[in-house]
């Protein structure tokens, strides 16, 4: 994670990977949530979305990938990076979403200190079924990108979908024969009709959200048809930070609107061109686009986790935490989590982000955490819940550490499970071995720290008139929070 790229010469055609991380994902609720959304999730296979995305660069050619990301996901990013032995050159956290035009402004505006690489913009979202088919694509563009064009990869549509976006191919672009047009036209989520007459049409192509395009050329099209997000996104570098591992952006980055490349940049500008690619391109944008990516079962159903499916059909059923059992279903979405369950119409899955904002407008928590919180130490599950007492499962990795904390309203019980751990309680410290407890009493100073070299598993009880997470008092800690 600590690589440093060395200083290159002003011109140069090396690739510079852009991995844009930032999405909420609130169509693929409840499994996304707002703290743990779809690219940090294991739709397809037993890699998350992000680290698919990583893996494709393998055999590129490409130098170390700049993610962004929200400051929220950082060590989510940090670990599932580790996990796949990735070292991107800079994970720059961005203080509020303020969607892709400004995300790979600030990486653009980076680049450009150095050189003016080709940048390889990719979502981190996104499904593709062929690795050597999207390498293929990449190396027909990049005589273009490297020329001033800003080229966009489109899939041809085989279905009508209405959450994408499309590309209307133009003429085609002099000496790259068929494969690559100019840019006609751009839609975004159309109308079901309009999605008909797009997929049975000729010459009409998926926006896949992929780009190749010099830094310069993106920097001086934001400039002349977004000069408010160019403006505050060059404030946001300039007072860029290190914080461990990542680069802290600005907070004049919250200041910048909220725009997407297409709408700041793609279409307005003449250097656009859409270069076809057979990819199995998906946006992993709704429980349909996830069924459509995995392998059929029986009766043409998708089926994951502990389930059970009779006289079902085209359907698909997924378990996290207990069995799912489905009688007589035809076109059904059943998604179910540890605290929430989903069940759609596969016609009606693009409307989920409409309970979202129920949950969000309700002031309820389900749209943003799942009952197991990620965090830079481990995670921790929340088990049961009432009045006055709560209960987790705490799970810390070895060597890892809690901060130094304090509560003012409530009051802790920490049974060891597995592991050993080194309990900080005011002046003293001891160790604790399973089946060993402890109490930690309201305003006491405290600290968990796993000394091992296996998961240190604890039950802790809180019991308290508050038992949220802002009755917490940092004193000191290593992940900077």
């Amino acid at each position: 994670m600590r690589r440093i790229l060395k200083r290159r010469k002003r011109v140069s055609d090396e690739i510079l990977p852009v991995i844009l991380a930032g999405g909420a994902g609130t169509r693929l609720w409840p499994l996304s949530r707002e703290l743990y959304p779809k690219q940090f999730l294991r739709l397809v296979g037993e890699r998350t979305m992000l680290q698919h995305t990583l893996a494709r660069l393998d055999g590129v050619g490409a130098s170390a990938p700049v993610v962004v990301c929200n400051h929220e996901h950082r060590f989510i990013v940090a670990e599932q990076c580790r996990q796949v032995d990735a070292a991107p050159a800079a994970i720059l956290l961005e203080p509020a979403s303020r969607n892709t035009a400004p995300a790979l402004a600030v990486a653009a505006l980076r680049a450009v200190r150095d050189d003016d690489p080709v940048l390889l913009v990719l979502p981190a979202d996104t499904h593709v079924a062929s690795a050597a088919a999207l390498h293929n694509a990449w190396r027909q563009a990049l005589p273009l990108a490297r020329d001033g064009r800003i080229v966009v990869f489109g899939s041809t549509p085989t279905s009508a979908e209405t959450g994408y976006g499309y590309i209307r191919a133009g003429a085609p672009v002099t000496g790259m024969g068929e494969a690559v047009a100019e840019v006609a036209e751009f839609t975004e989520k159309p109308s079901p009709k309009l999605a008909e007459q797009y997929a049975e049409a000729g010459g009409m192509y998926w926006n896949s959200g992929m780009f190749l395009l010099r830094a310069s050329v993106y920097l001086q099209e934001l400039r002349a048809f977004r000069p408010d997000i160019h403006a505050a996104c060059a404030k946001a570098v300039a007072a860029e930070r290190r914080d461990l591992e990542f680069v802290r952006l600005g907070d004049a980055f919250r200041d910048s609107p909220a725009d997407s490349i297409d709408y700041a940049v793609m279409e307005h500008t003449r250097r656009a061109c859409v270069l076809a690619a057979d990819i199995g391109w998906t946006d992993m944008g709704s429980w349909k686009a996830v069924a459509d990516a995995q392998p059929k079962a029986a009766h043409a159903n998708t089926l994951s986790g502990d389930v059970i499916a009779v006289a079902t059909t085209d359907s698909h059923l997924a378990a996290s935490s207990r069995l799912v059992a489905a009688v007589g279903l035809r076109g059904t979405v059943v998604v179910e989590t540890e605290d929430a369950v989903l069940v759609a119409a596969k016609e009606s899955v693009q409307d989920v982000k409409q309970v979202v904002d129920r949950l969000r407008g309700q002031e309820r928590g389900e749209h943003r955490v799942h009952t197991t919180s990620h965090r830079p130490w481990g995670r921790a599950e929340l088990l049961r819940q009432g009045d006055g007492f709560l209960v987790k499962r705490i799970t810390v990795a070895p060597g890892e550490s809690l901060s130094l904390q304090m509560h003012h309203h409530r009051a802790e019980h920490w049974v060891v499970v597995h592991g050993e751990a080194e309990v900080r309680r005011g002046d003293a410290t001891f160790r604790l071995a399973a089946n060993q407890s402890t109490y930690i009493p309201a305003g006491e100073r405290h600290r968990l720290t796993n000394p091992g070299d296996e998961p240190l598993e604890v039950i802790e009880v809180q019991v308290g008139e508050r038992l949220s997470e802002d009755d917490i008092v940092r004193f000191d800690d290593r992940y900077g929070r």
